[in-house]
Parts: structure tokens; C-alpha cells; sequence
């Protein structure tokens, strides 16, 4: 049973798997509901995220042979993984994907595709349909227009799932800043795709050391 609200609502490294669906050349050629470079920096600072806090990741592909391989910035991210190529429009019909995620044993799936209408939205009513809490990164995600993008992701809310942008799964997945562990993914990953708030991080970093050499 998904939960709304409450502590349990919030995503941590421990609950979430992550699901980067077709980040591909033919993607992002008709990709016009956002700026192309933006969401490739979204969706690699995501999996930069999900690496740094040992996040469970799975890519995936549609007819790579057509489609072109995965954004080569997203693949550098986990250059040992072969993403899944399937024919299933709908990647939650492909059962090495469903897979994948059952083996995790996770019930939060954290998702981003192109396009938004079609490659986000069938997996994601999918997987809510069957029990999963669905966590959709729409900045992360975009479709072949605004209208699309947006129609998709209220059609998405309506079925249940949750909108999410990618900087705010980063922060959710640190939840404490005593959780020092994990400071220098979030610093390193903010920097280089978090735009202002990676100089202010950057900022807060120089101070605390300098602070501490004092």
C-alpha cells in the first residue's frame, strides 16, 4: 500500500530504485518540451546521485539499433552496465526490467524517460497498477511538446504517482547534513549539474573548511 504522506512518504537510498528509460539519440532529437542539454545534465546528475548513494540503477533502451546507445555522458556513469534493449513500447512489459526491480525487493521506484507521454507514462500507470510507489523526475524527463509533457504528468499524478524533480531526490536521499558519508557525492554532484546551487554548496564548503582549519 503506498504511503502519501508522513516520514515514510520520503525517499532514501535504502527504499529507492531508480529506472532511466531511453535517454537515447532519437529521443532527444524530438525532444521539445524542455531544452535538450538540460535534461541530459538532469538525467546524469540523477544517476550520479544514485551511484554515490549506492541506489540501485537500471537502464534501458528501445530498438538501440534504430534508437542509437544510451546518451554516452548517462552511460560513462556506469560504463559496465549494458542497458536493457527491449521492442515493448512499454518497458514495464518487459519482464527482464520487472525483474531487475524485484530482485532490488524495493517498493519506491524513482522514474525518467523519453519521451514523458509514452515511454514515462505506460511504465509508470503500469508498475502503480501493481503495487509500486512511482516517483516521476520531470526534469529529468521531457516529451515531443510542452502540452505533451505536461497532459502526461497530470495523467500520471491522477494514476497515483509522485512528481519529483532530480535535485530534490538528491536531497532526500541526504536527508541530514551530518550524514558525512555521503557530503562529497552531494557536493561533487552539485557542482556539476546543479547550476547556482552547486556555487553555494561550493561556497558552504569553503566556509566549513576553513572553519575547521581555524
Amino acid at each position: 500500500m503506498s504511503t502519501k504522506n508522513g516520514l515514510d512518504a520520503l525517499l532514501s537510498p535504502e527504499n529507492s530504485v531508480v529506472l532511466l528509460i531511453d535517454h537515447q539519440p532519437f529521443q532527444f532529437a524530438n525532444l521539445h518540451s524542455h531544452e535538450p542539454t538540460m535534461v541530459l545534465n538532469n538525467v546524469v546528475g540523477l544517476a550520479k546521485a544514485a551511484k554515490g548513494f549506492n541506489v540501485p540503477t537500471i537502464l534501458t533502451t528501445v530498438l538501440e539499433d534504430r534508437g542509437g546507445f544510451l546518451a554516452k555522458q548517462l552511460q560513462d556513469v556506469f560504463p559496465e552496465q549494458k542497458p536493457i534493449d527491449r521492442t515493448f513500447i512499454n518497458t514495464w512489459q518487459d519482464g527482464r526490467v520487472v525483474e531487475e526491480v524485484e530482485r532490488t525487493g524495493r517498493k519506491k521506484i524513482v522514474m525518467a524517460a523519453l519521451w514523458t507521454e509514452v515511454c514515462l507514462a505506460m511504465p509508470a500507470i503500469h508498475a502503480l497498477g501493481e503495487g509500486y510507489e512511482v516517483y516521476i523526475v520531470t526534469d529529468a524527463s521531457g516529451g515531443v511538446s510542452r502540452e505533451a509533457h505536461d497532459m502526461a504528468v497530470q495523467r500520471m499524478i491522477h494514476a497515483g504517482a509522485i512528481p519529483i524533480t532530480w535535485l530534490a531526490v538528491l536531497s532526500e536521499w541526504q536527508r541530514d547534513w551530518a550524514r558525512t558519508a555521503t557530503l562529497e557525492t552531494v557536493a561533487a554532484v552539485a557542482s556539476e549539474h546543479a547550476g547556482g546551487t552547486g556555487v553555494a554548496l561550493a561556497w558552504e564548503a569553503q566556509l566549513l573548511g576553513a572553519q575547521q582549519r581555524t
